[in-house]
């Protein structure tokens, strides 16, 4: 199995908050992409990259990134020998090539197919969550057919459906629809749906026809990566598995929160995510 990591964003939010910040504190976060922010005892990313190399879960990671930031992502990457970084040849939020194609440049870069875990540069989750248990629950609904895929699902407030994909569910915990962003009245689930998914080796060619069908449409239709998995529910098996919650760093007073987390609340920092 492969694993990429979605890192080209500009963090356009976060930097505007920073620069409004009139603490003080925050100054050395200017210009750092925001898979690169300390949080707890390391950048964001690097939880991810310690995961996946002491779960031996997967044999090689790609990051895409922007270049903006290549060069400050090749120079973490010198920490670890599994990593690969790929720049997207961006160098602004207006240029940007949206993370479904960016999932699709990394893709290209593998020597033979495989399964894919995707992983949002800007994430991380809380304690609860095992790359363990979900390869292994992966493994579980390819049993059913080598077309499955699995995605991450949460239990949000009613007043939060409206920030997220929603997904909706049969009993057998299978993605029957995905709703961008509803109102509370507008579905009865609240599963959101974060930015970490395990893509079967037989999904991802479907990735071409996504972005042929979206090439002339705006980009907000095929930026994220639940647009393609919105798109994908009724080609593909997709099933949940639940975790308690994420932190998603997207402005000043998120990364505060998740920084604090890995920092005070964080139990076991050296089995985390494994």
């Amino acid at each position: 199995m492969k694993a990429v990591i979605l890192a080209a964003g500009y963090g356009t939010r976060l930097q505007r908050d920073i620069e409004k910040d009139q603490s003080g504190h925050f100054g050395h976060l200017r210009g750092v992409a925001k898979p690169l922010l300390p949080v707890g005892d390391c950048p964001l990313v690097s939880h991810w990259l310690r995961a996946l190399t002491r779960s031996a879960c997967v044999d090689q990671v790609l990051v895409v990134t922007n270049a903006l930031y290549h060069e400050a992502f090749q120079l973490w990457a010198q920490e670890f020998s599994s990593v690969q970084v790929l720049n997207d040849g961006t160098r602004s939020n207006e240029e940007r090539l949206g993370a479904v194609a960016c999932l699709h440049l990394a893709l290209n870069h593998f020597a033979e197919p495989d399964d894919v875990i995707v992983i949002g540069g800007d994430t991380l989750f809380r304690e609860d969550f095992s790359l363990r248990r979900i390869t292994e629950h992966f493994t579980e609904v390819q049993r059913k057919s080598e077309d499955s895929n699995l995605v991450l699902s949460y239990q949000c407030k009613d007043e939060e459906t409206s920030k997220y994909g929603i997904l909706e569910l049969d009993s057998d915990c299978r993605v029957q629809r995905m709703k961008e962003k509803p109102l509370p009245s507008e579905t009865h689930s609240r599963s959101a749906c974060p930015c970490f998914y395990l893509f079967s080796r037989t999904t991802l060619p479907l990735l071409d026809i996504f972005l042929k069908e979206k090439e002339t449409r705006p980009l907000e239709e095929r930026d994220a990566p639940g647009n393609f998995l919105s798109w994908l529910i009724s080609r593909r098996p997709v099933y949940v598995h639940e975790i308690s919650g994420r932190f998603d760093v997207g402005n000043l007073v998120s990364y505060q929160e998740c920084d604090r987390y890995f920092r005070e609340e964080l139990r076991n920092p050296e089995v985390y995510s494994i």
